[in-house]
């Protein structure tokens, strides 16, 4: 454990120094960042391989005008009036809290404050404050649709990043006294683990996602139920996509692309509207290859938690280690 112990730290180092040196003006390749960062080499695919996806897509929205402009205007219908937001995230998040609770033991005076914010980079964002409590952040710049809420419940809250961050002041912190996670540097093979678990957490969660979001949260929002499985089904279809957004980063963070062309692409390929696409590209500027987490660190985290064919309940119990 000792031995495990000095490799993260080392790891920790090797990041804080790339950091540095980046922020002294020093630019390295997208992948060569990446790994010295997060400890990781992603591996990235060509972005015709999306087009399979896309094409699934055209056949899922028909109509007229370009696909991310139909994608637009069929998820509008899913959009959560702003007067309804807190009741639907307070409720998203209280679902996220009682599935994480039933199979990982959570300090008693745990707690969080939930606000809504505009004009970020991002969509959501936990602040950690320590002592078991958590600051989330919605950005509302632009509309949020439906299934943003339990992405976002689970993604910041449970058993994403304040379970993540209680876990490791309790266990390491507090139980171990290892001092070195009473920070939490975000460049850093941590973040690997952190966005990992929180995506992937959605999916351990909720495999029920479907039937919650219609029987629960679109009452709730003012939004009628679905007639048929279309809306799950673009839903499934806009998952085949993920991955495309790095290569697009890639691309664009090593000089391959300027600005205009990545934001046309993110429209392409990641259905955004102009605006969005501005603001995806806005948050590579700022964040670099921490993309990488996002999808790559799920796609770990998945394999490792589902190995073997491993059931519910065991699945829980790795999650609860690997945060632990």
């Amino acid at each position: 454990l000792e031995r495990r112990r000095l490799s993260a730290l080392s790891a920790q180092l090797l990041a804080a120094e790339t950091r540095l040196r980046m922020m002294q003006g020093e630019r390295f390749r997208f992948a060569d960042e990446a790994e010295r960062l997060f400890g990781v080499r992603p591996q990235l695919k060509p972005l015709q391989d999306y087009d399979a996806a896309l094409s699934a897509l055209e056949n899922l929205l028909p109509g007229q005008g370009a696909l991310p402009a139909r994608m637009e205007a069929f998820s509008a219908g899913y959009t959560i009036p702003k007067d309804r937001l807190q009741a639907v995230f307070d409720k998203a998040i209280a679902l996220c809290r009682a599935k994480s609770m039933a199979y990982i033991p959570m300090p008693a005076d745990e707690s969080f404050a939930l606000s809504f914010v505009t004009d970020k980079s991002w969509s959501g964002y936990n602040y950690y404050q320590g002592q078991f409590h958590s600051k989330i952040e919605v950005n509302t710049d632009f509309p949020i649709r439906l299934p943003r809420a339990i992405d976002l419940g689970c993604h910041e809250g449970y058993p994403g990043h304040h379970l993540l961050n209680m876990k490791l002041e309790e266990k390491l912190v507090r139980g171990r006294g290892w001092r070195e996670f009473s920070i939490y540097p975000l460049f850093s093979p941590l973040s690997l683990i952190a966005e990992g678990s929180a995506n992937y957490g959605i999916t351990l969660a909720f495999p029920d996602k479907q039937q919650v979001e219609r029987d629960v949260l679109m009452p709730l929002a003012g939004i009628a139920p679905a007639a048929d499985d279309r809306y799950w089904r673009v839903q499934n279809a806009v998952a085949a996509l993920s991955g495309e957004r790095f290569s697009i980063v890639q691309q664009y963070l090593d000089g391959e692309i300027d600005r205009d062309t990545a934001v046309a692409l993110s429209q392409k390929y990641l259905l955004l509207t102009p605006e969005r696409a501005d603001q995806s590209i806005s948050f590579t500027q700022q964040y670099r290859s921490y993309v990488i987490n996002y999808g790559l660190g799920e796609a770990m985290v998945r394999r490792f938690i589902e190995a073997g064919g491993a059931k519910q309940s065991e699945r829980w119990r790795r999650m609860e280690w690997l945060v632990s």
